[in-house]
């Protein structure tokens, strides 16, 4: 049985510690479910977040290059992407349900 990907949160929403990815394959890490379950969104099978470059500070927490902020809501307005993510996949025709199984 192999160990679950370590993750990393950024303002709120998880990604995959060694890429930074929602969804990474290479380390078979999905923090979709997770993340819309943090914001209040029911899981739906749609495209993941994306996370602008980034670094992290003294402290361990990531923050933007663009505005060296951990709470940036430019760069890191996960719900908003989010919403926009979800409007998306439903336009799509993608149903809602686990999201867990789409790493193939």
């Amino acid at each position: 049985m192999s160990e679950p990907a370590a993750s990393v949160e950024i303002n709120d929403a998880l990604f995959c510690q060694q890429h930074l990815k929602e969804v990474c394959a290479d380390c078979s890490f999905d923090g979709r479910e997770e993340n819309d379950a943090f914001f209040g969104f029911d899981p739906i099978d749609r495209e993941s977040l994306e996370v602008p470059t980034s670094s992290p500070n003294k402290e361990g927490a990531y923050q933007c290059k663009k505005h060296s902020s951990t709470t940036c809501n430019q760069c890191f307005g996960w719900k908003k992407q989010l919403t926009r993510a979800r409007a998306a996949a439903k336009k799509a025709g993608k149903k809602a349900g686990p999201t867990s199984n789409l790493l193939a």
